[in-house]
């Protein structure tokens, strides 16, 4: 089998595909993420702790050498970066959670009771020829 050939079945494939989209729609959806907290957790957040932006938290260390840049430690960009897995981690488990819940409502559902096929067409002419032949005979 031809590599290209190979390949191909394997892209084809649906579970990859799959795949590619999952990933795609979660690039998405952390570009939303990303901005309702930056955009709309944070500031509040900041506004209540005395307008503080967390972005901008930083500690520079002082230099040991003159001539060499300070080292500074951006302590805030890890914070935003922790809320910003904290939200999308919640967000998640309440997709997963609604998923859940739905598909339990699903399996709970009683089955509906099965309609058994109508009989042949055959069977059915038989049943009015004897239905008329004991008519007959009556």
């Amino acid at each position: 089998m031809s590599f290209v050939k190979e390949f191909r079945e394997f892209a084809v494939k649906g579970n990859v595909v799959d795949m590619a989209v999952g990933i795609i729609i979660g690039a998405a959806f952390g570009k939303i993420v990303s901005s309702l907290v930056s955009d709309v957790v944070t500031p509040p957040l900041g506004y209540l702790i005395g307008g503080v932006d967390f972005t901008k938290l930083a500690v520079t260390l002082p230099t040991i050498r003159e001539g060499v840049e300070p080292v500074t430690i951006r302590y805030g960009v890890f914070l935003q970066a922790t809320f910003d897995f904290m939200i999308v981690a919640f967000a998640i488990f309440m997709i997963v959670k609604l998923i859940n819940r739905l598909r339990r409502a699903e399996e709970a559902k009683p089955a509906a009771p099965a309609v058994p096929p109508p009989p042949p067409r055959q069977e059915v002419l038989l049943e009015e020829i004897r239905d008329l032949l004991k008519q007959q005979q009556r």
